[in-house]
């Protein structure tokens, strides 16, 4: 376990720092040059030296985050203070490329049950997959105890990796196209598509393809999924050349790739309902508040938000390097950075976890 001071981020252009009394100055001036290059919002860091977390999970004041080499950290909101979980499961998790353990949900039953549902990369055969687990934690150790859905096909690239239960108590999870593009197209494959399940791993009865758990297909490596109050559903996508997506989900329906991208049109494929034009975001988690989607950014360094009733974007968190996935509780939002991912440039006591004031 490892005690680590926590403090606060002024981003404005007067900047004062507290809680660093016992850092020497040449970290303390560092810190104060990352302040002021961060978009003006107040940013406190709960917690910082995370390896690539991929999930945030807030139980009370505690944080359950998993991180793609295979394992979790869980940091304790007060203090700041961390404690590694180890992750046993029985097809070893295969951190290579963009796969790794990835998704990671508490249960809903949690208090009770100390499960958890898991996305991660394995390989089998000389191939890679992804599966869905249950995980159940005893003694800081969390350990496989069922397996919801295997094989879903992988690859160094398009993992895609979320993983949310939806308003209806079903399991949903992304599914990349494994660098394989003719899979998004092909119902048959669980490549590029969003699955849809029973927490058992049994297919619902409604889904949209008989006996199949796709939900949706032609996508390409969707990243992010989030409803609004209304129950509507959304995901964030990576384009190919930029054009980046949102999209609003609906059951049965074809997104489009690799026949169409951007503003292109193509007979019974719905098009995006925002993309981001020439500009590459690479976006990943997002979270929806008041009509707003908040997504992060990896290639993008950002944390952008689309308001659903008048299609505009703003920047609302920058300048802290690749973002991996948002978290909203009551009036804050939670973050964090994927700066040691391969793709980005690592900074003091990257990767770190944020929480951030939705309002001014």
């Amino acid at each position: 376990m490892f005690i680590l001071k926590r403090f606060i981020f002024p981003l404005i252009s007067v900047l004062f720092l507290s809680g660093c009394f016992n850092e020497d100055k040449n970290t303390s001036e560092k810190r104060e040059k990352d302040a002021v290059d961060v978009l003006a919002r107040q940013a406190e860091v709960i917690a910082t030296d995370l390896e690539i977390p991929w999930n945030i999970n807030k139980q009370d004041n505690t944080f359950y985050m998993s991180q793609r080499p295979g394992y979790v950290i869980k940091v304790d909101g007060n203090s700041g203070s961390k404690t590694v979980q180890n992750v046993e499961v029985t097809k070893k998790v295969l951190h290579s490329g963009e796969g790794g353990l990835l998704g990671f949900i508490l249960a809903p039953d949690f208090d009770t049950s100390q499960e958890a549902i898991a996305y991660h990369t394995y390989r089998q055969d000389g191939a890679v997959y992804n599966r869905i687990i249950v995980l159940k934690l005893q003694d800081n150790t969390w350990t496989e105890r069922r397996t919801i859905l295997e094989g879903i096909p992988g690859g160094s690239i398009h993992n895609g990796g979320r993983i949310k239960i939806g308003y209806d108590g079903k399991l949903f999870a992304t599914a990349g196209d494994a660098g394989n593009p003719e899979n998004a197209q092909n119902i048959q494959s669980l490549a590029g598509k969003i699955l849809r399940m029973e927490l058992d791993g049994t297919v619902p009865s409604d889904n949209p393809f008989t006996n199949s758990y796709v939900y949706s297909y032609g996508h390409r490596n969707p990243q992010g999924l989030a409803w609004d109050d209304a129950g509507n559903f959304y995901s964030s996508e990576h384009g190919l050349q930029a054009h980046d997506e949102i999209n609003l989900i609906e059951p049965g329906k074809n997104y489009g790739w690799p026949v169409m991208e951007g503003d292109e049109q193509a007979p019974d494929m719905v098009s995006p309902l925002f993309h981001s034009g020439n500009v590459t975001w690479a976006p990943s988690g997002i979270a929806i508040k008041e009509n707003k989607i908040y997504v992060a950014n990896l290639r993008g360094e950002s944390i952008l938000v689309f308001n659903l009733t008048d299609k505009t974007v703003n920047p609302f968190f920058e300048n802290a390097g690749r973002m991996r996935d948002v978290l909203i509780e009551d009036d804050a939002l939670y973050t964090i950075t994927n700066n040691r991912d391969g793709r980005g440039t690592p900074r003091e006591g990257d990767d770190k976890l944020f929480k951030l004031p939705l309002e001014e």
